[in-house]
């Protein structure tokens, strides 16, 4: 589905995911961090973990990755266009079936990676099984319910457009999440310019992203979703420092019963 990652919208929409995921995986600690998909999008390049890996499916070739090679261009459109990536798989593995063993990773990134699946929920049972308790989960995906949905559904021909088809709207992935026992700890929602081929135009439109953050907050093109594997019955134990009893033979220290007022009392008698 790299197809509509090289165009203006692509390079728009994955820009705005870069800083969410930037932000979402900075303080997620651990040991062992895996993106599944996607290798445009550099996920883990904020995250400080020793063993980070990126993983695709397999089924077709590897792209080459440097969406950002038109720097003036992007520039034009209020985009960051002096980076290159050059992030390269190192797992080809189907992301219904990962070669991890249970309860193994600490941080799991799939962007966009639902929308390649044809089996969404088998793919979030997948990063259920594999994650630690307490483990992350990071999911980008396209929001059907958008600007950009609507414009999918009435040009169906445009190419430039991701296809929102197999896509899962937040809705959705909230309910599936919760029946797999996550908890949805941020969400955010992004990317309200109108869709289109130019990138001079998306920089004419770049207003709309002040507007739609206050009238329309939940219907962005894009939505970020970090959630936490919560595994029932399990909890931190901390010490009761309140109800601890003195230890027997230990002497109660002295304490002076007379109240504060009678002592100012027979001062002032004296």
């Amino acid at each position: 589905m790299h197809h509509w990652t090289e165009s203006a919208l692509g390079h728009y929409l994955l820009e705005w995911e870069q800083q969410r995921f930037d932000e979402a995986v900075a303080d997620i600690f651990g040991y062992h961090a895996l993106q599944l998909g996607l290798p445009q999008l550099e996920g883990l390049r904020n995250n400080r973990m020793p063993h980070r890996w990126l993983a695709l499916d397999g089924s077709g070739a590897v792209p080459d990755v440097n969406f950002h090679s038109k720097a003036g261009t992007l520039a034009q459109a209020g985009l960051d266009g002096g980076a290159t990536l050059s992030q390269k798989p190192v797992l080809m593995t189907a992301a219904e079936a990962l070669p991890f063993s249970e309860a193994s990773l600490d941080l799991l990134l799939m962007p966009h990676t639902l929308e390649a699946s044809h089996d969404p929920h088998t793919v979030l049972r997948e990063a259920a099984r594999v994650l630690v308790p307490e483990g992350r989960l990071v999911i980008s995906g396209l929001n059907p319910v958008s600007l950009l949905g609507m414009q999918r559904r009435v040009e169906r021909s445009a190419g430039y457009l991701p296809d929102l088809s197999l896509g899962v709207g937040y809705w959705r992935l909230r309910d599936w999440l919760q029946l797999l026992s996550f908890e949805i700890e941020a969400v955010q929602f992004g990317c309200y310019r109108p869709a289109t081929q130019s990138a001079q135009w998306l920089g004419r439109w770049q207003f709309m992203e002040t507007v739609g953050r206050r009238c329309w907050p939940v219907l962005g093109g894009v939505y970020c979703v970090v959630a936490v594997k919560r595994v029932p019955g399990t909890r931190m134990m901390s010490p009761s420092w309140r109800n601890r009893s003195a230890p027997v033979g230990m002497k109660a220290p002295a304490t002076n019963k007379q109240r504060p007022d009678s002592v100012w009392r027979n001062k002032e008698k004296n």
